[in-house]
């Protein structure tokens, strides 16, 4: 029965990436490239939030100029008090790099990096990267209040720092996305590492986004990322975790409810993404991520959280394997 369910996910899989099509609309974006930003680093931080600020208010102008009802609703949020971007760029679907808490003075940083369908306009759903970045940065306080203070400070980047893919379009089964999500990625943790020499570091990734990380695993092997977390992955393209190439401590996990798990777990003529990660013989260590949805990893409450939480404190022995 399974694998009569696998067959006919692959084909409508198969038949929708044959039917769609990546003409584009020949309309113009109607919102302006950003402006130059000074190299990141601690004494550049403020500059960075400010310059974000001012593009997120420049783009919000725009959307109100043109009648885009859902980015001015996004960005009117992103101008809430309170809230630091490193970088924030409006064209086509958007790109946005949040910090939550305190980037200089963490002892450790969780990168969330999202899968397909993130834009601006989701960003701060739940079931995307603003909210479960939000999400995981709440539970991290209360593992330090529970701690009376005395836990790990834990920074948190939302990164929507790449062109996301479609879950309908031919892009989602390639990995051209992953590889311009990858070099981004690599320059973000690069960049992070120089603001804050000491903090170690997690990449948290969701579907899609594993591929992103599983292709800057090996380039990142010289900085200081420990904990490597895929999860809702549809395969890496890797035969197993030995060949991500990285010192960190690889992490899979698949909730039971999460359709990923009728994907086949194949790759032919560059297209999906090979060996299951939560698969014995990739050789990953398997963390419960409980009953939930694909898009549920990061929903307040839930176990999934729970353990990714615990993943981007550096608290190993506590998480919970599946």
């Amino acid at each position: 029965m399974r694998s009569r369910i696998r067959r006919a996910v692959a084909a409508v899989v198969v038949l929708t990436v044959i039917g769609s099509t990546t003409a584009a609309t020949g309309r113009p974006d109607p919102y302006d490239a950003p402006g130059p930003l000074p190299e990141l680093s601690a004494g550049t931080l403020n500059a960075h939030y400010e310059a974000a600020r001012r593009e997120i208010v420049r783009a919000r102008a725009t959307a109100l100029r043109v009648g885009d009802g859902g980015r001015v609703r996004a960005l009117s949020a992103f101008l809430s008090p309170g809230r630091r971007f490193l970088s924030f760029d409006a064209r086509g679907h958007g790109r946005a790099v949040e910090v939550i808490g305190d980037l200089a003075g963490a002892d450790r940083v969780a990168v969330v990096v999202p899968g397909a369908d993130s834009t601006l306009a989701s960003y701060d759903s739940g079931k995307f990267v603003g909210g479960g970045s939000r999400a995981l940065y709440d539970r991290a306080l209360d593992e330090r209040a529970r701690a009376d203070g005395a836990g790990t400070r834990l920074a948190v980047i939302a990164w929507l720092g790449y062109d996301t893919p479609s879950t309908l379009g031919p892009g989602v089964l390639g990995t051209a996305r992953a590889g311009d999500g990858a070099r981004g990625l690599r320059r973000l943790v690069t960049d992070l590492h120089r603001t804050n020499a000491h903090a170690r570091f997690a990449l948290l990734c969701h579907s899609y986004g594993s591929v992103v990380c599983a292709k800057a695993a090996h380039p990142l092997a010289s900085q200081p990322v420990d904990e490597i977390a895929l999860f809702g992955s549809p395969g890496t393209t890797k035969r197993d975790a030995a060949a991500l190439g990285t010192p960190a401590h690889v992490w899979a996990g698949r909730a039971r409810g999460d359709w990923m798990r009728y994907v086949p777990n194949v790759r032919f003529l560059g297209v999906g993404f090979g060996a299951d990660p939560v698969s014995r013989g990739f050789g990953a260590e398997v963390f419960d991520a409980g009953s939930g949805p694909h898009s549920g990893y990061l929903r307040p409450g839930s176990r999934a959280l729970g353990n990714l939480t615990l993943i981007a404190l550096g608290r190993d022995r506590e998480v919970t394997r599946a």
